[in-house]
């Protein structure tokens, strides 16, 4: 591998990298609900490492946080597309393409919620003294 080849991967990597910041950013600026979900993870986490979790709930905990914040995201795009693509009028496929995906947010939301239960729920009745 030339040197000139790896600079060259490394450069366009970075740039990648810069662009996925620059998305996360904007729905962190833009979206009221990804400050309740960074609220909520940061709680979950705070609360697992409290709750002294073992490497399986961990991984289920951490795959649940990503499964939200990557509907989330996707959700996002999905909003910018749709009003791209309808010249920012109302147009009722528009409206179908942003509410589907609020709905599948919502799901994540809604399971990950249920997970939380099931993971957490136990050892933080035990802790509390239930």
């Amino acid at each position: 591998m030339s040197d000139a080849f790896l600079i060259r991967f490394l450069r366009s990597r970075a740039r990648s990298f810069h662009y996925a910041f620059a998305g996360w950013w904007f729905v962190i600026r833009t979206q009221q609900n990804a400050w309740i979900h960074a609220v909520a993870s940061v709680g979950v986490v705070l609360l697992g490492v409290w709750l002294r979790l073992g490497f399986h709930e961990w991984a289920v905990i951490i795959l649940t946080i990503a499964l939200v914040w990557t509907a989330e995201f996707l959700n996002t795009a999905l909003e910018a597309i749709a009003t791209l693509a309808a010249n920012g009028k109302e147009h009722p496929l528009a409206k179908v393409g942003k509410d589907v995906g609020a709905a599948a947010v919502l799901i994540a939301a809604v399971a990950s919620v249920a997970i939380g239960f099931l993971i957490l729920g136990p050892p933080l009745l035990e802790r509390l003294g239930f």
